[in-house]
């Protein structure tokens, strides 16, 4: 064997042998599927986790829930491919009784609530209370919701339990998310809206609203984002580190800034 293809072979079983003592898979593309409410703490982590693996995220985004052709449940039903999945907990649990997400996969990344803003410059209403929170609603001239969990929750529950369904729904707006479509913030901003509701992280960081705060504690639905592995998942040792970098302590600062409440080390 001549020299310089000895060298190379024994290059190569260096390689392999140090992946086989190290359990290190090689590096891959792998397929993430997120909605809104996680993508603010997901897209400042990626550059960290894609460094320290050597994996590149492949990111597709679309609502937990609705029936856009954008929201994750649909995509995964025509079967575009995903890796991972990062969404609402509980949709989650509903794609893994379909068979569309791996059964036992499923993490719990984050704790998130339904905020309220205003456009930047406006008086701010007070919601500190439910009867506070009613005539915000019954005052408004224009209400935005999303077409994802705080909005399903807030237009076909909240405003029935409160007894204003029918004296708000001429007013209300439900606001098509990314990819093709835009957050409740940017609606209220160019005063489309006079208030908007949407998850806290998709809220606090948006740029020509005021944040006003969270819904009455009585009526927030407390929402937990949680990622898992798709059914048909292509790279599952590349898919298992990032979920396991995305609830480790090492990810709850961002997480923590994007207005979420981290579960590592904490449970529920």
């Amino acid at each position: 064997m001549k020299q310089k293809s000895f060298a190379r072979w024994s290059s190569s079983l260096v390689g392999v042998a140090a992946l086989l003592i190290t359990g290190a898979a090689p590096a891959a593309d792998v397929q993430v599927m997120i909605s809104a409410g996680f993508y603010q703490a997901y897209s400042e982590l990626v550059p960290a986790f894609e460094r320290s693996s050597g994996h590149r995220l492949v990111t597709t985004r679309g609502p937990s829930l609705g029936d856009s052709p954008e929201a994750i449940p649909s995509r995964l039903k025509r079967g575009e491919p995903a890796d991972v999945v990062i969404m609402v907990g509980a949709s989650i649990d509903d794609l893994s009784r379909q068979g569309l997400v791996r059964a036992g996969s499923k993490v719990d990344l984050a704790r998130s609530q339904i905020g309220m803003v205003v456009r930047a410059g406006a008086e701010k209403p007070d919601i500190g209370s439910v009867d506070a929170f009613r005539r915000a609603l019954l005052n408004a001239k224009s209400i935005a919701y999303s077409d994802s969990a705080s909005g399903i929750y807030l237009s076909t529950t909240l405003y029935t339990k409160l007894g204003v369904a029918d004296r708000v729904a001429g007013k209300s707006r439900k606001v098509r998310g990314p990819p093709s479509g835009e957050p409740v913030a940017a609606v209220v901003a160019r005063g489309e809206a006079e208030i908007g509701f949407q998850q806290v992280s998709e809220l606090i960081h948006a740029s020509g609203v005021t944040f006003v705060g969270t819904i009455p504690a009585e009526l927030q639905q407390d929402t937990f984002f949680s990622a898992a592995l798709g059914d048909a998942v292509r790279q599952p040792e590349a898919a298992g580190a990032l979920l396991r970098f995305l609830a480790s302590s090492e990810a709850a600062p961002a997480i923590s800034r994007a207005g979420l409440a981290p579960l590592s080390g904490l449970g529920r």
